[in-house]
């Protein structure tokens, strides 16, 4: 018995547009740590002295974490995991922690909750990468990105439901001219539901428009009131606005380079800019003009940070150092030099902590109660106003020692996969992180199934080549510092293979498996699961109408797919090579029939997921066992004897048979046609035959003995280790498939031509 399911579609279905894509993403490492570079800081300092503070990690590998802060160290205490793509910037707004995103979103979080999310604002039309916010009107959040888009958002009266709205009917989404209000889409996505439809959507908000910049926004200030928001970007200007309004006050010009950080002190007077033209300039409003320049790096400045009497910052970048300037000595040194970029810094008393391109996050020494002591050791110099200062110092080897050798703590990142490459037999991918280690990945069950340590990956990669030939049925790639697998409708589809190459255990040899079928049914299993068990309450409770609400609520919704055997949700059978990790499990991001992309890890999925949050494909292929036509797994060739040969010629048409069957089965083929000396049952009218052939001769060829029957004809003695089957001259071991052999030895784009004959005597 076949576990390929049947070929059909959903009928009378069109579906012109590109179907929804599932991905899930892998990572064998410690959940606890990030595994790519942490691009935010955002510290939660405690209102009492018996609890400890909070610092907010946000990563290019799409979450934050939270960390507890306390005099042995920072210790993990949750991952808030929701964002599709890198997580660009985050703020605290009183306990709300606000993130923004590369996947054009800003995201709400309960700071000190298990780390789920509250809302999502999706309004920006690009990369969302900055955020700025008040202290004193903590409502209030400015983001930028780089659409040129600015907004200011009340998170107050975004995330707060206005009205009341039932669930759209089907009819609302396949409407082509049917959009989402853009303005306050809000996305519950909570650890007991992870529908990202929201039933009660805030059509009633819209956040103001700050409209005035024409090129991408990198970074934002504001003061603690309010009352004043700085912008920055490509266009080298800093732009001032009054959030309150949305209205411009003045344009800053003296940069040279893209504005990439900026920083305003508490009253709004004075601000603090780092460009990539290596300069940090000190701006007054009131006087609308740059009052003191910087030459403390050589290259591009990234991340500012201010003692809270705005005396002294704090600044790196891309030339790896972090330096300490006073603002009005113009007095600098190099605290620490880094291995890696730096892209944001934190105060936190009398530690400054650093993110960087690397995974890891490192706390170094800040003396906020007695700076001089700093400047009064050696290796300090005092800032020029030109950038050419610096580099000279740089290149004459006159350049600051930095004061500090090691960091006060540390928190550890997972190493980033930095290479990979998908092997041949469409089932493992090979990987190199950033510390030279290269593993071997299982693609089917997401689990890393060897680690070789620090070997040479090319090398390794022609070790691992196999002459097979599979079709390319997912793709992947490590945008998020770890290993992502996208699985496309119907591509994903394409690929089979007999059950034995997995070593699982069947009496018939011939049974065939669908890797992406098996794939999708081993990473929803738990949805399986739990939907099996809704089922079961909803049956138990449809007399007495106590179903839940979710339950009544989503069942308005007139799903595409239809199931053709309620009792196939009882199947929740995974076989063994395609079950996925529990303890490490990795996370699906897709989307449904509603249109908004979510990430949830697959033992998060609580079985009230349906086709407006799963691609309708997904379910059809694990519930009903569908899956599209596959004519693409069928290819062409031609049978001949070879020249010289006294065997007959069995056919002149072109014969057809999955791309999977191997070549021992030709063989068995070819004996029974000569054999027969007729089609075979399992040869139909157009001369395709299936991959289930017997093995075994034909009684009617011999006597029971196994001699020649009467009247037989001379070749009707063969047997299968009798006959080779060549293709281009070239003698074809048997366990070769078709499709490896079109690639490998054929390799013409015309039909393939396979000859048969008897073995060489020797």
């Amino acid at each position: 018995m076949q576990r390929v399911g049947s070929g059909s579609t959903t009928s009378g279905s069109t579906r012109p547009r590109k179907e929804k894509r599932l991905s899930y993403v892998l990572n064998d490492a410690d959940d606890t740590k990030h595994c790519a570079g942490v691009n935010c800081l955002a510290l939660l300092q405690s209102s009492t002295p018996d609890c400890c503070d909070y610092l907010f990690t946000g990563s290019r590998d799409g979450t934050l974490k939270r960390w507890a802060l306390t005099d042995e160290g920072p210790t993990f205490s949750a991952t808030f995991d929701s964002h599709l793509d890198w997580v660009n910037d985050a703020v605290l707004t009183g306990s709300t922690l606000v993130s923004c995103s590369s996947d054009t979103t800003l995201k709400t979080w309960n700071s000190l909750s298990d780390g789920a999310c509250t809302s999502t604002l999706r309004q920006h039309s690009d990369y969302v990468n900055c955020l700025a916010t008040a202290v004193k009107n903590s409502n209030i959040i400015a983001s930028g990105g780089l659409g040129g888009e600015v907004f200011i958002w009340d998170i107050d009266a975004a995330v707060i439901p206005v009205a009341k709205s039932v669930e759209p009917m089907e009819d609302d989404y396949s409407n082509e001219n049917y959009r989402q209000p853009l303005a306050s889409s809000h996305c519950s996505s909570t650890s007991s539901n992870v529908s990202v439809y929201n039933t009660e959507p805030h059509y009633c908000y819209s956040p103001v428009a700050v409209e005035g910049h024409k090129e991408s926004v990198y970074a934002l200030a504001m003061n603690e009131s309010g009352t004043v928001l700085v912008s920055g970007g490509t266009e080298k200007v800093i732009r001032v606005w009054d959030p309150r309004t949305g209205s411009k006050n003045m344009k800053l010009r003296g940069h040279t380079d893209n504005i990439r950080t900026l920083l305003l002190d508490s009253t709004g007077r004075y601000c603090l800019s780092g460009s990539s033209d290596s300069m940090i300039r000190l701006w007054d409003l009131g006087q609308q003009r740059c009052i003191h320049s910087y030459a403390v790096h050589t290259d591009s400045v990234w991340a500012l940070a201010s003692t809270p009497n705005f005396t002294h910052v704090y600044s790196g970048g891309r030339d790896l150092s972090l330096c300490l300037t006073d603002l009005s000595t113009r007095e600098s040194l190099v605290l620490c030099t880094k291995e890696h970029s730096i892209l944001q810094l934190v105060l936190q008393d009398e530690t400054i902590w650093v993110a960087t391109t690397d995974s890891s996050v490192q706390g170094w020494p800040a003396d906020g109660h007695n700076l001089q002591k700093d400047f009064g050791k050696a290796g300090s110099f005092v800032a020029g106003n030109l950038s050419s200062t610096r580099a000279s110092a740089s290149l004459e080897g006159t350049a600051s020692a930095p004061v500090h050798k090691e960091s006060s703590f540390t928190i550890p990142g997972s190493p980033v996969i930095i290479q990979h490459e998908i092997l041949n037999n469409r089932r493992r991918v090979l990987t190199k992180d950033s510390t030279g280690s290269v593993k071997l990945w299982e693609i089917t069950s997401g689990a890393v199934i060897e680690d070789y340590g620090k070997v040479s990956f090319d090398k390794k990669k022609e070790e691992l080549f196999e002459m097979v030939s599979f079709p390319s049925w997912f793709t992947t790639d490590t945008r998020l510092g770890c290993l992502s697998v996208h699985l496309d409708y119907p591509q994903c589809f394409y690929a089979e293979t007999y059950a034995v190459d997995f070593n699982i255990s069947e009496e018939n040899e011939d049974m065939r498996i669908n890797l992406a079928q098996e794939t999708l049914r081993g990473l929803l299993a738990c949805w399986l699961t739990n939907k099996r068990l809704r089922c079961e309450l909803q049956a138990s409770t449809k007399d007495d109408g106590s179903i839940g609400k979710d339950v009544t609520n989503r069942n308005v919704f007139h799903s595409r797919v239809e199931f053709d055997d309620r009792d196939n949700i009882d199947d929740t059978t995974v076989l063994p090579p395609f079950d996925f990790s529990t303890v490490s499990p990795p996370s699906i991001v897709t989307e449904g029939s509603c249109g908004v992309p979510w990430r949830k890890k697959i033992t998060d999925l609580d079985g009230t997921e349906d086709e407006k949050d799963l691609p309708w494909w997904c379910i059809d292929c694990v519930l009903n066992g569908r899956l599209p036509p596959r004519d693409h797994i069928k290819l062409g060739f031609y049978l001949r004897p070879c020249e010289g040969s006294d065997l007959p010629s069995i056919s002149q048409a072109k014969s057809y048979a999955n791309r999977i069957l191997r070549i021992n089965k030709v063989i068995n083929y070819v004996i029974q046609k000569i054999i027969l000396d007729k089609p075979l049952e399992s040869v139909s009218y157009n001369r395709r035959f299936c991959l289930g052939l017997s093995s075994g001769l034909s009684p009617l060829s011999c006597n029971g003995d196994g001699s020649r029957r009467s009247g037989s004809k001379p070749w009707q003695h063969l047997k299968p280790s009798m006959l080779e089957i060549l293709c281009n001259n070239q003698v074809l071991p048997l366990e070769l498939s078709l499709d490896t052999v079109r690639t490998f030895v054929w390799r013409k784009q015309d039909d393939m031509v396979l000859n048969y004959r008897r073995k060489n005597s020797r």
